[in-house]
């Protein structure tokens, strides 16, 4: 049975002022999460500053949020790459314990076609122990996962059990709900379009407001999936200036300063990445003090 659904959070990493990962904010924020009715955590993605992190590192922060969730709610782990035998290497020699599903990311930078794209996560599905979900974001890796292509490996791997679309292409991801196997699930990989596709059919998102709000979200989340859709759209516009605001300086700059404002964390990302601008985050410590005087 699938239970990769619902409100999943693409859970950050917090840094210390100096740059290390912060162990003890991490331990919290999990706590926050699951003790907030998230039904999901997703780690080690691209939330999570992944690229940054060392191994040493992504092994402790992996064996401690499955130590804080303790079997409480699934746990999905980020494996993918741009390398299809390297990504094959990681699930041969990773350490599942714990984890229910991978979520593996498209493919970047060297541009496959559909056909490539097919033949790398068929090789992933036969590969993993574990359920895997893919992960269509063109705006980050320049290629689109096709409807087609998605549905052809739904359709042929019965351990790939659903798709994080982040492509905001409406058709395409109608084109999905329409025609899936009846136990495929659609994840919405956007927040501001997740009341939408969930009214279409999607049955939940990979969210990253949700890191700073999960228990609005998953309410906002499980209202519109028991169509209940005039309460739900109302905490759907709650939030709707925090959406842009969260993205306009890049991911997680934005959720790291609305957790900095709560005082969840402290507002440092590791290189390439940068805070967000000044400006940025004085709208959206404002709109966070708004929120929690509602």
């Amino acid at each position: 049975m699938n239970t990769i659904k619902g409100m999943g959070i693409a859970l950050i990493t917090p840094f210390t002022e100096k740059g290390d990962v912060d162990y003890k904010a991490l331990r919290r924020l999990v706590e926050y999460q699951v003790t907030s009715h998230a039904d999901f955590l997703c780690i080690l993605c691209t939330t999570s500053e992944t690229p940054t992190l060392k191994e040493e590192e992504r092994r402790n922060i992996k064996e401690l949020v499955v130590e804080v969730v303790n079997g409480r709610i699934p746990i999905v782990m980020g494996c993918g790459g741009n390398c299809t035998e390297a990504v094959i290497h990681e699930i041969e020699n990773s350490d599942f314990e714990g984890i229910d599903a991978i979520l593996s990311v498209v493919p970047y930078y060297n541009k496959p076609s559909q056909e490539g794209l097919y033949q790398h996560f068929s090789a992933i599905a036969k590969a993993s122990p574990l359920p895997v979900i893919l992960y269509n974001v063109p705006g980050r890796v320049s290629v689109n996962m096709t409807a087609e292509t998605t549905l052809r490996l739904a359709r042929e791997h019965k351990n790939i059990i659903a798709i994080k679309e982040a492509s905001g292409n409406f058709d395409q991801i109608d084109e999905i709900i329409k025609n899936k196997p009846k136990d495929f699930t659609v994840l919405s990989g956007d927040d501001s379009i997740t009341f939408p596709l969930i009214t279409m059919g999607a049955e939940g998102v990979i969210s990253v407001i949700g890191n700073a709000y999960p228990r609005e979200f998953s309410k906002m989340v499980r209202m519109t999936m028991n169509k209940e859709y005039d309460q739900a759209l109302l905490l759907h516009h709650k939030f709707k200036e925090l959406f842009s605001l969260l993205f306009v300086d890049g991911n997680p700059a934005g959720v790291k300063a609305a957790l900095n404002a709560m005082g969840f964390c402290q507002n440092v990302l590791r290189l390439p990445l940068v805070p967000s601008r000044i400006t940025t985050f004085e709208k959206i410590q404002k709109i966070v003090k708004e929120i929690s005087n509602r």
